[in-house]
């Protein structure tokens, strides 16, 4: 039975501490943003998601600047790519960067790769002389993509050769699954963005490999308190979803963690099922913010969530066939204050040092100075990209103030 909620808390206030525990309604850096601030970002917000598409910038740089402003992306690449490492990427919400010690955390996961992995990447299982042989090559010849050890232990590889979804060749699937497993981790990621595979013993820091492995129960237990914690408040779902947890083990966890008072049940309004509020979280009276959110930012994971909390609808369209896009290809939230208040689909246009809004579109919510307040952080951002403009097109009902602003 679920536990009994002993607070009551309104939409307005849930949405301003899910904020402010995702790092808003904090003033921005004026000057030069430091390690320190980049690694007090990233305890905040638990895990940062990867992705291919580079139409803007890579999803995984946009969460920073979306809460701390300008920065030098260099500092999240060596966070991810140089010893000491504070960031290792495994399948947390999807790929994902995530420190270290979360790293532990996921163990359970790797020990159950036979049974969890996409079953195109379990089917390497049944091949251990290519394991053998992949383990043999990374150990002598040091971090390589796939491409590189599949020229040496692949003789049908056929370089260049597209592989679309999970068609991939055998030493490909073999790496996703050493991956999956723990037994490869990843060094960075080469210029193409293509992982970069190499051992644990040179990736993960010394501590994290020494530290005992945790039984599943408390394993999990961790990572949903790093999730609440990363929510401010949010639902089983919601939590589970953070770390795409099996749905048994996260209500057991979380019966525990209200147990011992790290999670406080709450009826939140608008919710239809419990909440949950973790113990640190703070309560602001208000949240004054202006950041444009990737459409893998963490505070938009979960879209069902957002759509209760913030009233804001919002799908990615990056695989809706042209024709039937109703906003754009990379669409990204606008939120000003403590709501979401327009949409912007955006290209950077490098060859032309442009920032390119291709539409813009305003909620019904959206206050009069909208406009000048998205034009003020497109400028920012296209700074931060090395772009000398922002040029938006007449697309968009938002699009006509936009301009005028710019």
């Amino acid at each position: 039975m679920p536990e009994k909620p002993r607070l009551r808390l309104r939409n307005d206030q849930a949405r301003r501490i899910a904020l402010r525990a995702q790092g808003f309604g904090r003033r921005r850096p004026g000057g030069r943003v430091t390690m320190r601030e980049i690694g007090t970002m990233i305890d905040r917000v638990g895990l940062i998601q990867i992705d291919s598409v580079n139409v803007l910038a890579r999803a995984h740089l946009l969460p920073a600047f979306s809460r701390l402003g300008p920065y030098d992306p260099a500092l999240l690449e060596r966070a991810s790519g140089r010893a000491p490492r504070r960031l290792v990427e495994y399948w947390a919400h999807e790929a994902s960067l995530i420190p270290p010690e979360t790293h532990r955390l996921l163990r359970w996961r790797m020990e159950r790769a036979d049974l969890d992995a996409w079953k195109t990447v379990r089917a390497a299982a049944s091949q251990p002389r290519l394991l053998e042989a992949i383990l043999a090559e990374v150990r002598q010849e040091g971090a390589q993509t796939a491409a590189e050890v599949s020229r040496k232990l692949d003789p049908d590889y056929l370089p260049g050769e597209k592989q679309w979804g999970w068609n991939w060749p055998p030493v490909k699937s073999a790496l996703e699954y050493l991956f999956f497993a723990g037994r490869l981790s990843a060094a960075g990621r080469s210029a193409q963005f293509e992982r970069l595979y190499d051992l644990p013993e040179r990736v993960l820091p010394e501590e994290v490999r020494a530290a005992p492995t945790p039984e599943p129960e408390e394993a999990i237990a961790g990572l949903i308190e790093i999730a609440a914690r990363a929510h401010g408040v949010g639902t089983a779902a919601c939590l589970r979803d953070y770390f795409r947890l099996p749905a048994r083990e996260s209500a057991a966890a979380i019966k525990a963690l209200v147990g011992t008072g790290r999670l406080i049940p709450v009826e939140v309004e608008g919710f239809s099922a419990p909440a949950y509020l973790h113990c640190e979280a703070t309560r602001p009276r208000r949240i004054e913010a202006r950041a444009l959110l990737a459409p893998f930012d963490p505070l938009v994971f979960e879209r069902a969530r957002l759509e209760r909390l913030f009233n804001f609808h919002y799908r990615i369209e990056i695989y809706t066939p042209k024709a039937r896009r109703r906003f754009g290809y990379y669409v990204l939230p606008f939120l000003l204050n403590e709501e979401f208040v327009a949409r912007v689909d955006l290209k950077a246009d490098r060859a032309g040092s442009a920032l390119l809004v291709k539409s813009a579109w305003a909620e019904e919510s959206a206050p009069p100075e909208s406009a000048a307040e998205l034009a003020a952080e497109l400028e920012l951002m296209a700074g931060w990209l090395g772009l000398d403009r922002v040029v938006a097109e007449p697309n968009g009902d938002l699009a006509p103030g936009l301009m005028r602003a710019l």
